[in-house]
């Protein structure tokens, strides 16, 4: 798998450089807006992992201009941890929002969770409840056979709860499963924004929804 780091700071780069090869990816490094444009290619990587602010620009401009020509995966990882911002980097396209100070084995996780996710399923199972059907071969969701867009983070937590129905979620555990990480990694102000975003696309009234029910103090739930 290749990999492009968009990073300014070298302290970083050096660390995630040597991390990432270690996990045997093939990684280009650039540290400009200026830099990625020349050298980015659609079909050349297999997921991008850009910072926001950069010496030339921002990271979201850098992301809408790539999303208008390749569907690459797309990992932010940033020190700008508003819920604005998040918000602002997956509405735009990014696939992952993750804030600096992080932990590495955290970003492997997420990163190896997507490369899974846009390699597609081996198996042609389909989920469907409460009008909404997905196609797990192909990864297409529809909502009264009408088709809607996910990013891949959107995609995993709408399966997961279609495979618990009516079972309460924690954070903990969705968190776990949604980054199929080791170790203990919560981030509430991603998961909020995660779980407000694909209300938006598949419920029919947002602001009270019916499928995906927060049940104070324990959890979510996929109600059906």
């Amino acid at each position: 798998m290749k990999l492009l780091l968009v990073e300014d700071d070298l302290s970083l780069i050096n660390g995630l450089s040597f991390a990432l090869k270690k996990q045997g990816f093939d990684l280009d490094i650039v540290r400009t807006s200026k830099e990625t444009s020349a050298i980015f290619a659609d079909g050349k990587y297999d997921l991008v992992i850009l910072d926001v602010s950069l010496p030339d620009g921002n990271g979201f401009d850098l992301c809408r201009t790539i999303r208008q020509k390749s569907k690459v995966p797309i990992i932010f990882l940033t020190a700008a941890d508003e819920e604005t911002d998040i918000t602002m980097g997956l509405d735009i396209g990014g696939d992952d929002y993750i804030t600096k100070p992080f932990k590495l084995s955290v970003l492997i996780s997420r990163i190896n969770a997507i490369l899974r996710r846009s390699g597609g399923f081996k198996n042609d199972a389909v989920l469907t409840s409460n009008g909404i059907t997905v196609k797990l071969l192909s990864g297409d969701v529809y909502k009264n056979r009408a088709r809607i867009n996910l990013t891949a983070g959107e995609y995993k937590l709408l399966c997961m709860f279609m495979k618990n129905p009516d079972i309460v979620l924690s954070s903990d555990r969705i968190l776990g499963k949604l980054w199929d990480c080791d170790e203990k990694f919560v981030d509430s102000n991603t998961l909020t924004v995660y779980i407000r975003r694909l209300r938006t696309k598949i419920e029919d009234d947002p602001s009270a929804p019916k499928m995906i029910v927060t049940v104070r103090g324990l959890g979510y739930k996929w109600s059906v």
